[in-house]
């Protein structure tokens, strides 16, 4: 969310950083509802300052005994009561207008971010290892999973229909094996704090995060009381990070308390909307998926050195399981609704000869800070900031699982443990039919 404050003082900067993700001109719309509003307030604040000196006068004039002039006082109050109704109605209706409108609005990138208007646009900034040997012709995951009969497309659409998954056996071990291990790592090594959230959440715990308004169409949303007509809603989370942001939703914390640092391994459900024909085989898009998240809340001047540390500890899990993979800059075209910046790891698959993603970190400022009013106070301070709020995947478990498949496999089919997953999986060092 954004303040208008802001805007109203310098609109030509708010249009022009809006422009870098290819968005028109927006400020002179904003301005104009924000005019309205503070016309509809000055009006209330003067009708109520008339009510209340006329209230004074009707005790006044009762003391008097003039019944004439305490009556016309007291008509007066009644008007104005009746219009200063009104003018709170109006002042909700406008000031809901102006909220609609700001909260369609994305996030102003930073200055270096690149500019662009979609993945090409991006900019790599680094990588790590190189491609694995192969003496064979790598296959897919899916062909790994089907071929040792561990990973099940076709029962799970009989069950759910198309993007779901049933793995079983040691492939199932294998995806708690690498959520208990990312989970270890994260509050063993890198000092976070694991927490085990809702699922499901409500409206203004979606709006908080910026799922809400503006994307609902890709998620899922539950009607536990529809059948006997009830009409509360409930959205199944797209990603932990919406239900660990909006643990500070509505509170101040202290500025030592700073910064927050959150990792949860949950289940995630994205309708995948917008993705019709995309990664329809395989795990790389599923409707349903496990990851470990990561959130941190900070202090402004925190937030930039927090966004990378948190991709330091994502790269991580990558380095510690010997994965190839590059960071890549997303363009202002390719960029988060919620982001000011954001780094995209993206791990080699052999397999597909190319690079998937399997994190996203990003550094948000205090724009959903804004819209789940969330603050601290600074130190030997009176008055109160918004937070800055980041969050990243370290990492989507179920794409990490894809990644050790393909890089793990072996010419007879099977797959090889990693070493640092070997103790998760019992000592097992690799997956096979036999």
């Amino acid at each position: 969310m954004h303040d208008i404050k802001i805007i109203r003082d310098d609109p030509a900067t708010f249009d022009k950083r809006l422009a870098k993700r290819g968005i028109a001109p927006q400020s002179a719309r904003l301005i104009e509802i924000d005019e309205r509003r503070r016309k509809v307030i000055v009006a209330l604040e003067e009708m109520q300052k008339k009510r209340n000196e006329a209230s004074k006068q009707i005790g006044a004039a009762k003391g008097k005994k003039d019944e004439a002039l305490a009556q016309k006082l007291m008509d007066e109050v009644a008007h104005l009561k009746g219009a200063i109704q009104q003018g709170e109605e109006d002042e909700r209706r406008i000031n809901a207008e102006l909220e609609t409108e700001l909260a369609a609005i994305p996030n102003i990138p930073f200055d270096d971010v690149p500019v662009g208007t979609d993945e090409t646009g991006n900019v790599e900034r680094h990588r790590h290892g190189a491609p694995r040997a192969m003496n064979f012709a790598p296959k897919e995951h899916f062909d790994l999973g089907e071929a040792l009969d561990l990973m099940d497309f076709e029962t799970a659409a009989k069950l759910s229909g198309a993007r779901f998954v049933v793995l079983k056996g040691q492939l199932a071990r294998l995806e708690r094996a690498i959520a208990s291990f990312m989970l270890d790592l994260h509050t063993g090594e890198f000092g976070y704090e694991e927490v085990s959230p809702p699922l499901l959440v409500k409206d203004q715990t979606m709006f908080g995060t910026a799922q809400l308004p503006k994307f609902a169409d890709d998620q899922f949303a539950v009607f536990p009381g529809q059948a006997r007509g009830d009409q509360d809603r409930y959205w199944l989370i797209p990603t932990a990070e919406v239900s660990l942001t909006n643990l500070v939703r509505e509170s101040i914390l202290s500025e030592d308390e700073l910064p927050k640092r959150m990792t949860a391994y949950t289940p995630c459900f994205r309708a995948e909307a917008g993705s019709a024909g995309r990664d329809t085989r395989g795990m790389i898009r599923l409707h349903q998926f496990s990851k470990v998240e990561l959130v941190s809340i900070t202090t402004p001047e925190q937030s930039t050195e927090e966004h990378e540390r948190m991709l330091a500890c994502a790269e991580g899990v990558l380095k510690a399981l010997d994965l190839h993979y590059r960071v890549i800059t997303l363009c202002t075209g390719d960029m988060g609704f919620s982001a000011r910046k954001t780094y995209d790891i993206e791990v080699w698959l052999p397999g597909q000869n190319a690079f998937r993603e399997i994190s996203s970190c990003s550094v948000c400022g205090d724009f959903q800070a804004r819209r789940m009013q969330a603050r601290y106070k600074p130190d030997g301070s009176k008055n109160t900031r918004f937070v800055h709020t980041l969050n990243g995947s370290g990492l989507a478990v179920g794409r990490t699982l894809v990644a050790i498949l393909e890089n793990y496999q072996q010419a007879d089919g099977s797959i090889a443990i990693p070493d640092a997953l070997k103790k998760y999986m019992g000592g097992l060092d690799a997956i096979s039919n036999g």
